[in-house]
């Protein structure tokens, strides 16, 4: 099974390349990286597959059964911009210029210093031969670690005044869909991508696999920003995150405090698997009905802007990040 969506993935993948991207790279004057844009045109793949599987599966659950109903929805308009801009493969094409090069110098360096990492799946796979040893398996354990980073990095983001700063972009829609998932300060996405891939080369993950998980992990991000009435009963709640318990997560003085108002903290922060929010009893499964967005929007809590476009979103949140000393609200 694995492997033969793994041989269509990369027929397809070959296709595209050579019909689309290659003459555009070609076009360009770009022959010298042709290598680089085969790799884009995986992700490029990646993403109109989600864009697809977003608009045929969860869009329709979010109009069958929709938690809230807008007049007005320019800001979930944005979203869908954040959500094009990551999809299709915009922000990778920045980063391949910007900051690609200075992570493979750092690989470069650390091997020549005889720094490597360890190659988790093969730590697995002789524990149950015939099972642990498969590509599925190799696939799940990389899943299972990379959520773990993911829930570490989360809560580090509700954590910290200056990461809050940045992550509050986020939380601030309150007209949360199925294209909240990507709505993100930059820095912040580039900072968390950047510790996700260090981690990558640290548990030896193939290219593929980190393709993989990113894929089906982003997914069921976008599930679970849904706005559905969807529950998925006592024990699916607590084997998948889905909109229910991500929504306590986004809940106005739920999800971002911990203590009451004025603090950091939240509940629910796991993005696949509930299980370490259980772990780490952060886990809150009451609740799933109430309105998202962060309590200082509110005009009685000094109606803060967060910026209504997708400029002002980057603007406000790099003021927020330096000036969070003074202004930890």
């Amino acid at each position: 099974m694995i492997d033969a969506l793994t041989s269509a993935f990369s027929a397809a993948q070959q296709t595209l390349f050579e019909h689309v991207v290659q003459p555009l790279v070609f076009a360009t004057g770009g022959g010298s990286i042709l290598e680089d844009a085969y790799d884009a045109t995986g992700w490029l793949l990646v993403g109109l597959i989600q864009l697809a599987v977003m608009l045929a599966l969860i869009g329709p659950l979010q109009r069958w059964r929709p938690m809230e109903v807008w007049p007005d929805q320019r800001a979930v308009r944005v979203d869908v911009l954040y959500t094009l801009l990551h999809r299709l493969g915009l922000i990778r094409v920045a980063l391949f210029f910007t900051v690609d090069p200075l992570w493979n110098d750092l690989w470069g360096w650390l091997a020549v210093q005889g720094v490597a990492g360890v190659q988790l799946d093969a730590w697995v796979a002789p524990l149950w031969v015939g099972v642990t040893d498969t590509a599925l398996a190799g696939f799940l354990v990389y899943l299972v670690a990379f959520d773990l980073a993911d829930y570490g990095l989360h809560r580090a983001q509700h954590r910290f005044n200056w990461w809050w700063a940045l992550h509050a972009v986020h939380h601030s829609q309150r007209q949360m869909t199925m294209w909240t998932d990507s709505r993100n300060h930059l820095l912040d996405d580039l900072l968390r991508d950047a510790l996700m891939v260090t981690l990558g080369h640290a548990i030896g993950v193939a290219p593929g696999q980190f393709v993989a998980v990113v894929a089906c992990t982003q997914l069921v991000e976008n599930l679970s920003h849904a706005n559905a009435r969807l529950s998925f009963g006592w024990l699916g709640a607590r084997l998948v995150v889905g909109p229910r318990f991500h929504r306590v997560h986004h809940g106005v003085g739920i999800g971002h405090e911990s203590q009451g108002q004025g603090t950091l903290g939240g509940h629910n922060f796991a993005v696949l698997l509930p299980v370490w929010d259980m772990l780490f009893r952060t886990a809150r499964f009451d609740g799933g009905n109430e309105p998202t967005g962060i309590r200082d929007q509110a005009s009685e809590a000094g109606g803060r802007d967060y910026g209504e476009g997708f400029w002002a979103q980057q603007w406000l949140g790099l003021k927020r990040l330096l000036f969070f000393k003074k202004d930890r609200s």
